[in-house]
């Protein structure tokens, strides 16, 4: 019979998911905020509008997660991608609803939520568990990803709500958020009576407005509170951050693992 230990190294193996430590929080706020720069890059300053750019991005999530579910294996670049992926797809497809369709950001911040409890739920029913580590069947995968890509959404409608609707600016809005996410952190280490899962995913939830309001701080206009950079180059810029945080925790967790 296996140790304990040698079935938790199996399921870390068999895992299609990075273990959720420290860097995984700070890789996942980095490609929120490039999500943010990049969704906008496309769609205002290349001009092409929200319905192209997220057709664009839907295709690029469309690739990237056919390479992500093809693999045996977790591939950090690989899984990274898709992440990217959605949060500029949840960029440009929340500013349709919110602009376009006129539904503003209350209104799709509902929906969009009611969407996430939604694939929680049929995740729950079909499958018996909500997980955030050792993704190893397809359908789990799949649930995985649906609940990431409607998260992110709802994330970039619930930033642009705070940082406008109430009046907070882009700064303290991240403020905020980044509050938020610390009290899911205290509940996290404080108590085991609030389920992990449930903590994992409101955190992942709370991730997707604070990027969303730190990237507007950087790229914004003066008048709009922001600091009027590029958007094209903070993308760049942070994506090579984010490049470097994930060779970063790939080392230290094969240093683990060894």
């Amino acid at each position: 019979m296996q140790s304990n230990q040698a079935v938790e190294s199996d399921a870390s193996v068999l895992s299609k998911v990075p273990p959720v430590v420290f860097m995984f929080w700070v890789v996942k706020i980095l490609a929120t905020t490039v999500g943010e720069t990049g969704g906008d890059a496309l769609s205002m300053t290349l001009n092409l509008g929200y319905a192209v750019a997220s057709l664009i991005f839907l295709a690029l999530f469309a690739v990237t997660l056919a390479a992500q579910v093809a693999s045996k294996r977790y591939h950090p670049f690989t899984y990274w991608a898709v992440v990217v992926a959605t949060t500029t797809v949840g960029t440009t497809m929340s500013d349709y609803l919110d602009r376009t369709l006129k539904m503003g950001y209350v209104k799709s911040s509902i929906l969009l939520f009611a969407g996430v409890l939604v694939v929680l739920g049929l995740w729950r029913w079909s499958v018996g568990r909500i997980a955030f580590e050792n993704i190893r069947s397809r359908k789990e995968e799949l649930f995985y990803w649906l609940t990431i890509l409607v998260s992110n959404t709802l994330g970039t409608a619930l930033g642009d709500f705070v940082a406008t609707n109430t009046g907070l600016g882009f700064e303290r809005g991240a403020i905020v958020f980044g509050g938020l996410i610390l009290v899911v952190a205290i509940a996290h280490f404080a108590t085991r009576r609030i389920p992990a899962a449930i903590l994992f995913w409101a955190a992942y939830v709370l991730t997707r407005p604070l990027g969303a309001t730190l990237g507007d701080t950087l790229t914004k206009a003066h008048a709009e509170g922001g600091l009027a950079l590029g958007r094209i180059s903070s993308s760049l810029a942070i994506g090579c951050a984010m490049a470097i945080a994930i060779v970063f925790m790939n080392r230290r967790s094969r240093a683990r693992a060894a």
